[in-house]
């Protein structure tokens, strides 16, 4: 594909694309202290990368970003009384709109979030720890992570930073767990929609470690062999960086499909998929198929784990409300120069053909296919794009494909939140600001 065509297909976009959503692309996004919004309860963020603990009235302890620069410091607290773990709704269907005539009304540039995970331990003795991914810590225009605090039984608590993987995780210890160990958290975080605007050139040029990290394989996406001749025939003769992760993109649209019965948000091996010829999986496989094919041909790109958190204004399947333990979803990014990292989502298309039977020529499909690469809808977080992952204090089982999930370890052995018979799990996300 030739730049100018590329260029008049991006234009097609905003023909079709959503009001809302061109309404939303038109404002200036704010990145000055002041347009920060504020948490709840007077939290702040103030864009610093150091974090302080303070106390709370009520003897919890809460992690706020401050205005004090320098390394991290773990952040430890004394157990408090054991949270009492209110029943969580089931999942709630949202209502649905028409993926091309989306609601006209504006909606509010940032809204911000308190998000209520509680999680209970059964059949545990022995010495336990337990670890929570974290929204991401770093701010960017359309994700401010504005504090955390937590209570519970535990002997120690606290979080850590991975700066490698610009991964942040909560973990908490009981020295000789009994009975059925419990623990409360809560994250505030504030979301935007995310856009791609192919006009507009001059991003903030990445660092040349964190390019190199995105372009490297990890134990399941390798960047050689059957993925690069992949990746070499999605792109065929295109040059221009941005036509191809187009054309990747629309490659992985076309060879996949969405398979429900996998679990979680899928493995992620895409060797194996590509060997099988089983193009098939959840959110996971899809994204990293989309990251792989880019790492192979000199595309710095990378997958971002996150969580879906409110109802989705394209299609019910796309969003998610009540108890969100089981709503997990992987998003991917990927970079091109000038421009910087662009968000696509193969794996909701992909989603959304399967939940709401579209066919190839819809006019709904042809408009989400060309929102998705470009868009992230800001009904979802994001935790990390860790890959290969060795959680801190971890004594058993080895390194993680990514980390999305609650993890525990008692007695040498390491378990998720899938296992719901010994680690009891529901989260639950409320609007703060309407």
């Amino acid at each position: 594909m030739k730049r100018r065509d590329f260029l008049a297909a991006s234009a097609l976009l905003s023909l079709l694309s959503p009001s809302s959503v061109l309404a939303a692309n038109k404002k200036k996004t704010a990145t000055t202290a002041t347009g920060k919004p504020a948490g709840k309860g007077g939290a702040k963020a103030a864009g610093r990368t150091g974090a302080k603990a303070t106390a709370r009235p009520d003897g919890r302890a809460s992690a706020r970003k401050g205005s004090r620069q320098g390394g991290y410091r773990p952040i430890v607290e004394a157990p408090t009384a054991a949270p009492a773990e209110a029943p969580s709704p089931p999942p709630v269907a949202a209502e649905q709109y028409n993926a091309i005539s989306l609601p006209d009304e504006a909606q509010p540039q940032w809204r911000s979030y308190d998000i209520s995970s509680i999680i209970t331990l059964h059949h545990i003795k022995g010495k336990l720890r337990l670890w929570l991914p974290l929204a991401q810590y770093k701010d960017t225009p359309w994700q401010r992570s504005l504090g955390h605090s937590w209570r519970g039984t535990f002997d120690s608590a606290g979080i850590y930073r991975d700066p490698v993987a610009e991964m942040e995780v909560f973990y908490a210890d009981w020295k000789d767990a009994t009975g059925t160990p419990q623990l409360q958290l809560v994250s505030q975080v504030a979301k935007q929609d995310r856009h791609f605007d192919i006009t507009r050139r001059g991003s903030v040029a990445e660092r040349g470690e964190v390019l190199r990290r995105c372009l490297q394989s990890s134990n399941l996406v390798p960047t050689d062999g059957l993925v690069h001749r992949a990746a070499e025939r999605a792109i065929g003769r295109i040059k221009d960086p941005v036509a191809q992760g187009k054309a990747i993109y629309d490659w992985v649209v076309d060879n996949t499909s969405y398979d429900p019965g996998r679990s979680g948000i899928g493995r992620g091996d895409v060797e194996a998929m590509l060997d099988s010829g089983q193009l098939s999986g959840k959110s996971a496989d899809i994204a990293l198929l989309f990251v792989g094919l880019c790492r192979s041909v000199g595309i710095p790109a990378r997958p971002v784990f996150g969580l879906r958190i409110d109802s989705s204004r394209l299609f019910a399947g796309l969003g998610a409300t009540g108890n969100l333990r089981t709503v997990q979803h992987c998003r991917a990014e990927f970079y091109t120069p000038g421009y910087g990292w662009i968000p696509v989502d193969p794996g909701d298309v992909r989603k959304a053909i399967h939940d709401e039977r579209l066919s190839n020529g819809d006019p709904k499909l042809v408009v989400l296919r060309k929102l998705l690469f470009g868009f992230w809808e800001k009904n979802w977080i994001a935790f990390n794009s860790a890959q290969d992952v060795r959680l801190q204090g971890a004594t058993g089982a080895g390194v993680l494909p990514f980390l999305v999930l609650p993890q525990a370890e008692a007695g040498g052995i390491r378990f998720d939140s899938s296992d719901a018979e010994r680690l009891s799990y529901t989260v639950n996300a409320s609007r703060v600001d309407g």
